[in-house]
């Protein structure tokens, strides 16, 4: 390996790649910000796997050989000490990944006249956590009150991903209070202060670092007028004009710079890392593919509240199964869902998540942001699996059955 390239969260010799004319039609893949990020994944991890394989190697193996680790610079320049659990999350998969191909060889082996073949395939993945070379401040507020109750004034605005639960967690942890003791206030643009929009996958990290500040304060705070530790009796404290004995406020901007003419700089306070190996068959007459179980393995840094989390890896997978065998916008034709298919629980098979927590110097507690990170290694390794079953490769996305078909006829005519 010589030291000359980063590519994503790979570290790579310069080589160039002949273009595979590779198309997404889909959606939603690129929703939120940095649209085309998984479509670019999926660029990415299936010339990897053509790079393994050309070379007679194992493709996770491939992975592990090139993965990001620390002290090694990024595409840009970057270089984070610690933190970078891409190669943990490749470890967690060998297991799973031997297991996964010994089994589709068995099975393809004791099934030789079936239309049915099984594939196994792998995708890696990082992602920025916050905007861009750009400012990304948060603010958070919270108050005590003589009856012992906490008030958290936070402006992130929950969309069902659990951040009104973790920032309580978050701030009741510094503080030293139970977080049984906290009412929460949110969506008042009168009473909480900017905690920035809830995208880029950055309101753990963000708004939860603010709160994790505003928690320190508050103690900071309570031990001073008190000059104790102990601050459990709160009956000898005056009230402020808002009722509270006690306040604390936290503001956390992830520090970033922006990138120079050369590229260089650092765009990103922290990254998330993940890796997907995907177990599926697929009818070679039919060109349906069935998928079997994704092994979803994701640093997190620390898993504030670990069910939220995993039901954050669950939901990007789900529409990673979108982007990858389902979702193509056709205008004209697909103005509603009775067109425009995108999954369901039924199309969703068994996940099992692992939790790497390999701890950034910058979140609360180390940890890093979910939200987007689980939708963008699902296509990728998906077409893998496809590939490796059929020997097919899906130029492509959605896979669709038609896709998969002529892919495979494709094949075997060469």
């Amino acid at each position: 390996r010589v030291p000359v390239h980063a590519s994503g969260p790979y570290y790579f010799p310069a080589y160039r790649a002949k273009s595979r004319g590779i198309h997404t039609n889909g959606p939603s893949s690129g929703a939120f910000r940095g649209f085309g990020i998984p479509q670019t994944a999926f660029a990415q991890e299936t010339l990897f796997d053509e790079l393994a394989n050309s070379i007679g190697m194992d493709r996770l193996e491939f992975r592990l050989n090139n993965a990001l680790e620390n002290g090694v610079p990024t595409i840009t320049g970057q270089i984070m000490e610690s933190g970078v659990g891409f190669k943990k999350c490749l470890e967690a998969l060998k297991t799973p990944w031997q297991r996964a191909n010994r089994d589709a060889e068995n099975w393809n082996a004791e099934n030789p006249n079936s239309p049915l073949r099984r594939g196994v395939g792998v995708a890696g993945m990082w992602y920025g956590c916050g905007n861009t070379s750009l400012p990304n401040p948060s603010t958070i507020k919270v108050g005590l009150r003589k009856n012992g109750r906490a008030v958290l004034f936070q402006g992130a605005v929950d969309i069902g991903q659990g951040s009104n639960t973790i920032m309580a967690q978050i701030c009741a942890d510094a503080s030293g209070l139970s977080v049984d003791c906290f009412d929460l206030v949110y969506g008042d643009t009168d009473l909480t202060a900017d905690a920035g929009k809830t995208s880029a996958s950055r309101q753990t990290v963000v708004s939860g670092k603010a709160s994790y500040l505003a928690g320190l304060d508050l103690r900071a705070n309570l031990q001073r007028m008190t000059n104790t530790e102990d601050v459990s009796d709160l009956s000898a404290l005056e009230e402020d004009v808002r009722g509270f004995v006690a306040y604390g406020e936290g503001t956390f901007d992830p520090p970033t710079s922006p990138l120079d003419e050369n590229g260089q700089g650092i765009p990103y306070a922290v990254y998330g890392y993940g890796a997907h190996m995907v177990e599926l068959s697929v009818d070679t007459k039919l060109g349906c593919v069935d998928l079997i179980k994704i092994t979803a393995s994701h640093d997190v840094g620390r898993a504030i509240n670990p069910m939220l989390v995993e039901g954050q890896i669950e939901g990007g997978i789900a529409q990673g199964i979108g982007l990858a065998l389902m979702e193509e916008y056709i205008p004209g034709r697909t103005e509603n869902f009775h067109d425009y298919l995108i999954p369901t629980i039924g199309d969703v098979p068994e996940i099992e998540c692992i939790l790497i927590e390999e701890a950034d110097p910058h979140g609360p507690y180390g940890a890093k942001g979910i939200g987007e990170q689980a939708l963008i290694p699902t296509a990728p390794a998906i077409m893998n699996a496809i590939t490796h079953a059929t020997c097919a490769r899906i130029h492509t996305l959605p896979a669709t059955p038609a896709r998969v078909g002529e892919a495979i006829r494709k094949s075997e005519d060469v």
